[in-house]
């Protein structure tokens, strides 16, 4: 993920469950909150990872139990990165459609991609859209309960 030596490092291999999905974010999160990364980090964090899990359950393996999701993450002392994989068809993240347009306001889903691109640093996509790879440097606030 990295070059710079890691604090903290997480590989799992999880069933498409939201309740194997919320025990990894959980292990995340207790990591930053370790850390002492600031309250408005763990939230972003949350927020994105939790869109990122659920998109790979839901949208990606559609939530059959016999396809797996990865979970990476690396934690570095100003730096978390978290790589989420499914086994699904993939998908063109350049074609997600505007959720912020006046068409779409209503519609159900569409979401999370937008909200992983403003809680992150930095977004991106491999393996024709079945990998999304998060990025989130530590603000400068000093740490928080969270």
């Amino acid at each position: 993920m990295n070059d710079e030596p890691h604090v903290w490092r997480l590989d799992r291999v999880i069933a498409s469950e939201e309740a194997a999905a919320k025990a990894v974010l959980d292990e995340i999160l207790s990591a930053l909150r370790l850390h002492h990364w600031p309250a408005a980090d763990l939230f972003a964090v949350h927020l994105a990872v939790h869109e990122a899990l659920t998109n790979a359950i839901i949208h990606g393996n559609c939530r059959n139990p016999a396809k797996k999701v990865t979970v990476a993450c690396e934690l570095q002392p100003d730096e978390l990165t978290v790589a989420i994989g499914d086994e699904g068809p993939g998908f063109d993240p350049h074609r997600v459609p505007d959720c912020t347009h006046p068409d779409r306001l209503d519609a159900p889903g569409g979401r999370g991609v937008a909200l992983m691109r403003s809680f992150m640093d930095s977004v991106s996509f491999s393996d024709q859209g079945r990998t999304v790879h998060l990025k989130r440097r530590r603000s400068s606030a000093q740490g928080g309960a969270g």
